[in-house]
């Protein structure tokens, strides 16, 4: 069942379920979802969070208190993102958290791990045997043991958390803030390669003690995190072997988008390196009730790699065409498809 407030969405999500071979109700509100839901009892829901007469939490809440669909695998389809949003779902007994917009991959993913777990309980069932104990099979869970037994660790603004050839220990789970990871050239320049955001996990590089990372981790904003150390982490990986796969599949996503940074650095254009890095950038920082984001044109430049004053020069160009406004320090972005084709 497909519980999803948007009518274009919705459509395309529960096309992408009927072509995967799965047969799909759907309902356009949470209040509609929810009847619909204890009157046909599903084998899987997927469910909007922000939505009409009730939102997805509600819906939630109501399932888990009725027999039938108390076990039900439900996942969150949202564009919320947010550390305190996620923890809030999963806490309530959400299975999954897919987050607008998705791949057809992650979305049939997410569908069939879940099916595959209920089929399982239920020949344990039917075979009249108990199933195994429940481990940790997803990196939710993870960053969830991260959030309530890690150590808690506060950046300030411009904080260091640890540098180049440092031998961390520890793996991180962002709850507020954001942190970048850069490089230093020989040149002396400065390379950004990563902005973390909240609920992002990052640290997995030094799998060994003895390892010196080639990057340092710098807080672009006051920032709160909770880590593990290394050592914890490879034992819940080797109890729990599911995990270790998604651990592993994060890894190679990470190493996918370096190597289009990388690229995108090497053949885009200034203009359109510059674009791409402000909309990366206002997918990752907060804004103010103004829209606008404090970025450093140095960080931007670094990014984008290209001089400070060359980025300042394309910066002024995108203002004078009404892509984005200026004031002081901030940015907002007015014309985020004029930045996509740029």
């Amino acid at each position: 069942m497909l519980i999803e407030d948007d009518t274009v969405l919705r459509e395309n999500t529960a096309e992408l379920l009927d072509l995967a071979g799965y047969q799909v109700s759907m309902a356009a509100n949470g209040r509609a979802g929810l009847q619909m839901a204890l009157e046909e009892t599903p084998h899987l829901i997927l469910c909007d969070i922000m939505m009409p007469e009730m939102d997805g939490y509600t819906v939630l809440k109501h399932l888990r208190d009725h027999d039938p669909t108390k076990t039900t695998p439900f996942i969150f389809l949202s564009a919320k993102t947010e550390h305190k949003d996620v923890r809030l779902g999963m806490n309530m007994g959400a299975d999954d958290y897919v987050t607008k917009p998705f791949t057809e991959e992650e979305l049939l993913g997410a569908v069939a791990s879940r099916l595959a777990k209920m089929a399982i309980l239920g020949e344990f069932k039917a075979e009249g045997q108990e199933p195994h104990k429940a481990t940790m099979g997803s990196l939710h869970e993870l960053k969830n043991h991260i959030d309530d037994h890690g150590t808690e660790l506060s950046l300030a603004t411009g904080a260091q958390l640890y540098a180049e050839r440092a031998s961390p220990n520890a793996i991180y789970l962002i709850t507020k803030g954001s942190i970048k990871l850069h490089i230093l050239e020989e040149s002396g320049k400065e390379l950004i390669t990563a902005i973390l955001q909240p609920d992002d996990i990052f640290g997995f590089a030094s799998f060994s003690n003895s390892y010196a990372t080639k990057e340092s981790a710098t807080a672009l904003e006051n920032s709160v995190l909770h880590s593990i150390s290394l050592q914890e982490l490879k034992d819940l990986m080797a109890h729990n072997p599911t995990l270790a796969l998604e651990v592993v599949a994060l890894l190679t996503e990470n190493l996918s988008m370096a190597k289009g940074q990388l690229l995108e650095m090497a053949y885009g254009s200034v203009r359109k390196r510059t674009a791409h890095t402000l909309l990366k950038f206002s997918e990752k920082l907060q804004k103010d009730k103004h829209g606008q984001m404090h970025i450093l044109r140095s960080d931007l430049a670094n990014v984008a790699g290209v001089a400070t004053e060359t980025l300042i020069r394309t910066l002024s160009c995108f203002k004078k065409e009404g892509l984005i406004d200026i004031e002081e320090r901030n940015i907002k972005i007015l014309d985020r498809q004029g930045l996509e084709d740029a």
